[in-house]
């Protein structure tokens, strides 16, 4: 990707913010496939037996994973932190009397946390929102205890493959727009997991697949989210009846079985602490670490 590119895709975060915010409401109707994701990133905590004191659900959105963690983590102090005030305010509708979780406005670039106070960060279907992830993770990296662990999720590149396409096929071929955001591959999510010092990264990816009954009822849920597009190469002006007829004409080319489907790449990652290490250090744009200081956990 070239500067040019670069600056297109550039996620503007008071877009993401207001996006969120306005969509707060209607989040949790519409967001089937973000709570499958939960559930599954949830489901891979359950093997490590964890007794934290401190878990942050980072990025908790309406709060329904932090409900979840708190129910799991019963003696933990646990906290949804989330950059949209509208989503924390829908996150009290998963307290309940002995399930009571804590809210935070904040930013997961600038965590309003300590340093090494957390025990246990989570983090689903929001790093997509921090492109590139550095930042987040060098923060993660920084409220994490040495020995804690970061478990996430966040979106490839195929994901709406579909709609990117037919919106290229749409455009004017003088003037190439972007309406889809942009996002990073599984090996440059591990590559900036290794450059923010965060030890022992374990990435794989699942793909799934969401259908519509046409292109606008696809951009109407992508809206009720708030996750439609906010990169800084976005359209400015009221898409015209054409082209948006053409963009729904190209999508026509993926119908299968009645259904025009929506593809999602998930990438599901986690990671230990930084245990006591610097990070490493960049050389040429790769991080390099030097052999002596691999050693098996249980020896740190």
């Amino acid at each position: 990707m070239n500067a040019d590119d670069s600056e297109i895709f550039r996620i503007e975060r008071p877009a993401v913010r207001t996006a969120f915010d306005r969509a707060s409401a209607r989040y949790e109707a519409a967001a089937v496939l973000q709570a499958r994701v939960a559930d599954e990133l949830l489901g891979r905590l359950e093997p490590f037996k964890f007794a934290p004191a401190v878990v942050l659900d980072l990025g908790a959105g309406t709060g329904r994973m932090t409900g979840a963690l708190k129910q799991r983590y019963r003696r933990a102090l646990v906290v949804a932190l989330d950059l949209a005030p509208g989503m924390l305010r829908e996150a009290r509708r998963h307290q309940h009397l002995f399930r009571r979780f804590e809210r935070v406005c904040g930013d997961a670039v600038r965590l309003p946390f300590a340093t090494a106070s957390v025990d246990v960060i989570v983090s689903s279907l929001m790093l997509q929102w921090c492109d590139p992830p550095d930042r987040a993770f060098a923060e993660v990296r920084r409220v994490l205890k040495p020995d804690g662990f970061f478990a996430f999720s966040t979106f490839g590149p195929d994901t709406l493959k579909e709609l990117r396409s037919a919106w290229a096929e749409a455009d004017d071929a003088a003037r190439e727009y972007n309406h889809v955001n942009h996002f990073i591959d599984m090996h440059d999510v591990g590559d900036a997991l290794v450059r923010a010092g965060l030890t022992e990264p374990v990435l794989d990816v699942d793909r799934m697949q969401l259908t519509y009954p046409d292109a606008l009822a696809l951009m109407r849920d992508l809206k009720a989210i708030g996750a439609h597009n906010v990169t800084a190469g976005r359209p400015r002006t009221l898409l015209g009846r054409s082209r948006l007829r053409r963009m729904q004409n190209a999508y026509e080319a993926f119908r299968r079985d009645g259904r025009l489907p929506a593809s999602y790449e998930v990438i599901y990652g986690a990671a230990w602490g930084a245990a006591g290490r610097p990070a490493a250090a960049l050389i040429d744009g790769e991080a390099r670490i030097a052999p002596g200081a691999i050693r098996p956990r249980h020896e740190r």
